[in-house]
Formats: C-alpha cells, sequence, structure tokens
C-alpha cells in the first residue's frame, strides 16, 4: 500500500495543478524522506528551486514528475556595441528534461495540495509553487512510516519506446497492466515458463508492475486460482483469465479512488478511497465468500497475508 490505482489517482490529481508551476522553495523537515537522492540536502534543495515541473508520470507504483532546471544567464559580453540587447535569461523549455523529482509513497505516504500557509503534520518535505493561472500553491509529502521518500533521479530512454524517457530509478520496473504499451503476450510467455507461485509472480515488479496484495488476492478471487497455484501448470486460457480480472480490479478500484482502510492513504486534496466497501477476498477473513457462501480464510504468505475462498479457488497439482 499504495499500490497502482492509489499512485494513480494521486498523479491524476497532481497534474492540473502543477504542470508549468515554479518551485520557489524547497523545505526539507526530515532527511530521511531523501534516502534516495543521490546527494546532500543541498543539492536536492539547489536542484529544485527554481525549476519548472511538467506533467507527472507514472509507472507501476512509481510516480515522477520531469522538471526544467532553471534558465542560467547568459554570460556578459565584455565589448558589446550600444544595440546589444541586455543579458536575458537562456531558453530551457524548449529542450526535453534530463531529471525528474521521484515520488514513492512507500507504505504511509501522501502528496496534498495545499494553500501557501497550510501546514500538515508529519510533513517531511514541501515544496512552495507558483503556477501561472492558479497561483501560489503548496505541496506537503507528509510519511507517518518514513518508508516513502522524494529524489532527483535522471531520466534514461525506455527500451521498449526510445521516445519515452524514464528516471533511471525506475527503469528496471516492468509496465503495468492498464499501460497502453503493455505487452500482454510476452507476460503470458515469462508467466508460463516460471516455476513460482502465481501470486509471487503478480507481485514480482520486474515481470509486472503495480499488483501488490491487496489487487492480488481481489483478482486471484475473482479468476478463482488458489495463490499458490504454480504458474507453469496455468493454461494460456485461465492466464488470460486472470489477467483480464486483475485489469478489471485495477479499473474498478481507479473508478472509485484507490482503497483506504484508514488515513495512511489519501488523495492530493486529503480524501479517502473507497473501493474498501468493494473488497471480496482481502481482509475479509471470517466473512462468508461472496461466492459459495463458505469463509474467507487468511494465510501467512510472504510476511504478509493471503487472503481466498478455499471451496472457490482450489489449488490444483494433477
Amino acid at each position: 500500500m499504495p499500490e497502482l490505482p492509489e499512485v494513480e489517482v494521486v498523479r491524476a490529481g497532481l497534474e492540473p495543478a502543477i504542470t508549468g508551476a515554479t518551485v520557489t522553495a524547497v523545505t526539507v523537515l526530515d532527511e530521511r524522506s531523501l534516502r534516495r537522492h543521490p546527494g546532500p540536502p543541498e543539492d536536492f534543495v539547489d536542484r529544485l528551486t527554481g525549476a519548472t515541473l511538467l506533467a507527472p508520470a507514472r509507472r507501476g507504483k512509481y510516480m515522477w514528475v520531469p522538471i526544467v532546471p532553471q534558465p542560467p544567464l547568459r554570460e556578459p559580453v565584455e565589448t558589446q556595441p550600444e544595440s546589444a540587447p541586455l543579458p536575458e535569461l537562456v531558453e530551457g523549455g524548449s529542450e526535453s528534461p534530463s531529471s525528474a523529482l521521484v515520488v514513492h509513497l512507500g507504505m504511509s505516504g501522501q502528496v496534498l495540495l495545499r494553500e501557501p500557509s497550510v501546514e500538515d503534520r508529519l510533513t517531511r518535505i514541501r515544496l512552495d509553487l507558483a503556477h501561472p493561472d492558479h497561483g501560489a500553491l503548496r505541496l506537503n509529502f507528509v510519511d507517518q512510516r518514513i518508508f516513502g521518500s522524494m529524489a532527483i533521479d535522471e531520466l534514461v530512454p525506455v527500451t521498449d519506446a526510445r521516445s519515452q524517457t524514464i528516471p533511471s530509478q525506475v527503469a528496471h520496473i516492468a509496465r503495468d497492466p492498464v499501460d497502453q504499451l503493455f505487452d500482454e503476450s510476452a507476460f503470458l510467455r515469462k508467466l508460463a515458463v516460471r516455476k513460482t507461485g502465481i501470486k509471487r509472480a503478480l507481485l514480482d515488479q520486474t515481470l509486472v508492475s503495480g499488483i501488490g496484495n491487496i489487487y492480488a488476492d481481489e483478482a486471484l478471487w475473482a479468476a478463482r486460482i488458489h495463490y499458490e497455484q504454480p504458474t507453469n501448470t496455468l493454461s494460456r486460457l485461465r492466464a488470460k483469465v486472470l489477467l483480464g480480472e486483475v485489469r478489471a480490479v485495477l479499473a474498478k478500484a481507479l473508478a472509485e479512488g484507490g482503497t483506504s482502510f484508514d488515513t495512511q492513504y489519501l488523495n492530493v486534496n486529503g480524501e479517502s478511497g473507497y473501493f474498501a466497501h468493494s473488497l471480496n477476498a482481502y481482509g475479509q477473513q471470517g466473512e462468508p465468500c461472496p461466492r459459495c457462501g463458505r469463509q474467507i480464510i487468511r494465510e501467512t504468505f510472504m510476511n504478509r497475508g493471503s487472503h481466498f475462498c478455499p471451496f472457490c479457488q482450489l489449488l490444483r497439482l494433477g
């Protein structure tokens, strides 16, 4: 938590408010939230102050905002005719950005858009912005457990789409199932040769991104597949059905603003998502299965839990 739907809700909420904004001030209140930044806090502040923010992007659970640094002043010419223009700013907006502000929400990170004077408890990093249309804004990065982070990272070409770039810290992350360039055939081929449990495969961000514990349990329940079902025992048809259920679950969660069990996930306006009311398996241990009426159970899995119906989701090894 947060997973793809929650991060996408945050990204979409930020886009109209910060695209084209200039960072007027950066305040680092807790250096631990810069653990992924390749440099000291002063470097983070210097590189971001005065920069222009472009439209935020996302892959899986990672979000980033391409930045155009503050353009430097042209070097003054020692001897120039009286008609020569005064020193001016070098245009920087026409060039493609080479770096981005990478935001990882971790377990409890929040990116909240506020009025300039609003302070939020547990704010770790604060950005003051000036937008040409919206005026002064404040962006507070709030993180209770401090597993999230901000960092400035270099953008590198995307291997399967040379016209795109991605932060180097995110380059190893696979595309997610709602990405228009997601290669379904390649995913199914890779899944067929794996020898692991299907839920482990769904959580492997180098195979497919954005699917965390909640949405893996929900998609597996919808597809009637046990979380430990070996990947190499799934037929191509069953794997395609599962992928379809993953997409359906993510789409429904996006439509409902993500999943909130408490205040640790909020959108940019500080509001909760409502997908928790639509859960069929995750967190429903002891409750009747919505499909067959048997009891949903929870088993320990990778230091977390797997929630499933033992009647609907049989482990098939034969």
